[in-house]
This record gives C-alpha cells, structure tokens and sequence, in this order.
C-alpha cells in the first residue's frame, strides 16, 4: 500500500488540501485557499490543482507515490462517477471530479461528502475512535451530519442518508439554500446566526460585534465568541436561539436512531463553546429518558484536518 493520499476539502469559503501520511493519519503539509465560489467551478477546480502541485513540490513527492485524490464537497454527490450533481453552498451542479482532475494527475479520484469525510476521519483517528454507532454532526456554513452503524457509513438509496440539516422544523419556516422551506439548517448554522444577527442589527438593535464588523466584514464564529465573552444580549439571544433548534434536531436523532455517541464539529462548535454545552444540555433533556442517559456526547478532535484525513481514506471504503 502507497503511504501517502491527498485529502481535499471542499467549503463554501475555503478549500483545504493536504498531504496525508494514511499509516499514522498525519498531515504532512497542506494548503489554504480561498473558494471564491462566484468565480464559477472553473475557478474551484484551477485552485484545487495549484494547492496538489504546491504539495507535490514542497513534499518532494511524484505522483507515483500518492495513492489517490480524495475530495469532500457539500451537497449532493455521486460517488460511482465522481460527480458532485448540487450543491447550492458552492454554486456548482454536475461537476465532474474525475474528468476536471484526472486532466492534470494520473492519480486515482475519489468523491465524498464533506461531512462523511469529517466522521471518517473521526472515526479512524479522533473522537469517535473505537465506537461503532454513531452521529457526526458539524455546523459552520450549513448543518451537515453522517451515520456511522457497525462501523459503517449509512449511504442510504440515494446516497443522501443524513442530511439532518435539511430536516423540517418548521412548516412555513425561513427559506433554505436547499429551496425547501423551514429546514434546520435555516435556524441552526452560522449563518442562520449571522442573518439573524444582522437583521436585528438593521432594525437598531445595539451590540458590541459591530466593533467587529470593520471594512464591510461578515461575521465569524470567532466575532461571535468575543461578543459573548462580553455578554452582549443580542449574540447572546441568537446563539441561544439556534441551540434551541440545534438540540431539537439532535434529540430527535437520538430518540429516532438511538447511537452511543453524537460527535459535533464545525468552526461554531469549535469557537462557540457556550453553544456547544447549551446544546448539548437542552438535547439530553429533550430526548426520551432511557437513551438521555446512555447517549455521549464529544467535540470532534481532529478540527480543520478531520476532513482532509477521511478524505484521504475515501478509496478504501468503495466509493
């Protein structure tokens, strides 16, 4: 087996790519670009082959000794031709990995989505090492979650099993990227929190975030941190808000799938930890007594690199 695999993360505001040593699950080195996604796929596809020369050339490495391209993309994927068919978040629709990457390396390619590759990467090398039942649910951009049962990934017939973010939470609810209405994700993510933020920001709301906000800035989950250490009530109530929706959508998967252990990542849970334990809280009590108890809950461990990592094992589990 070829030691080395390059792991590529596809996000709605960057695209991760590293070298990934699959015997110990080390990154060896990576790459951090910008996605840019109103540039058009083109542009996705020319960053991804920059960041695989730039590492290719600084490791020293031919391509003769990288086992395969794996890529992580948000959305709706075909994994048997490579194919990432929708994704609102990227603004890209029958992109075709293998054709636009296989043009520049004679290196197998493969395509996941951008959640499964985080609990693969969890599962091998992070918080969900050595538990075969569970949930890996990360909030950033949007809501994004991946089944794990009997140490295998729950694809579903569509290979769409998962999308927790696009559970309905209310009938005649905000507007999703999806096009549904009332979806999870349109309460729950960063950016439900940054909208809702906003909005009230227009209507004259104060906060201490606006200090923030220089030079036409959006808002991160790092801003949102600072204006809770500083209990700014408006933060402080939109955070609170999407927790209680947040916890809602966890309780039902723990009543409806009943796993031993929900893993949570992406940037606000990771900067956010007033929304992390306010999360977690309100879902035990929320979910029926017997699994409330059993159930445990960890931060994914592997941060930025959870997804590079899993991505860089996507040829060994078939797709």
């Amino acid at each position: 087996m070829k030691k080395y695999a390059i792991g590529i993360d596809l996000g709605g505001t960057k695209i991760l790519t590293a070298l990934v040593n699959k015997e110990t699950g080390e990154v060896v080195s990576f790459v951090k670009k910008k996605t840019k996604k109103e540039k058009g796929p083109r542009n996705i596809i020319r960053k991804m082959v920059e960041s695989i020369d730039e590492l290719l050339n600084d490791c020293e490495l031919t391509q003769q000794e990288i086992s395969s391209i794996g890529i992580g993309a948000a959305g709706q994927n075909d994994r048997e031709n490579c194919t990432l068919i929708a994704a609102p978040n990227l603004d890209c629709y029958d992109l075709n990995f293998k054709e636009a990457i296989g043009k520049h390396f004679a290196i197998p390619v493969f395509l996941g989505n951008d959640v499964e590759i985080a609990t693969i990467g969890e599962m091998k090398f992070g918080a969900a090492k050595g538990y075969d039942d569970f949930v890996c649910i990360f909030v950033g951009t949007g809501v994004g979650s991946a089944i794990v049962k009997n140490g295998q990934l729950i694809k579903g017939a569509t290979g769409t099993a998962g999308e927790i973010g696009h559970v309905i939470v209310d009938l005649n609810g905000r507007p999703c990227a999806c096009g549904a209405h009332g979806c999870l994700e349109a309460y729950a993510s960063r950016t439900a929190i940054e909208t809702r933020i906003e909005g009230a920001l227009k209507k004259g709301r104060k906060s201490c975030i606006l200090e923030y906000l220089e030079n036409g800035k959006s808002i991160t989950s790092s801003m949102i941190q600072k204006s809770i250490e500083r209990d700014d009530e408006l933060v402080i109530q939109c955070v609170t808000e999407a927790s209680e929706y947040l916890s809602g959508g966890i309780a039902s998967v723990i009543n409806f799938i009943n796993p031993q252990l929900i893993v949570l990542g992406g940037g606000l849970i990771e900067a956010v930890d007033y929304f992390y334990q306010k999360t977690i809280k309100k879902a035990r009590a929320k979910s029926l007594p017997v699994p409330a108890q059993k159930i445990e809950f960890r931060k994914a461990a592997l941060g930025d690199f959870s997804g590079v990592i899993g991505a860089a094992f996507l040829e060994d589990r078939g797709y």
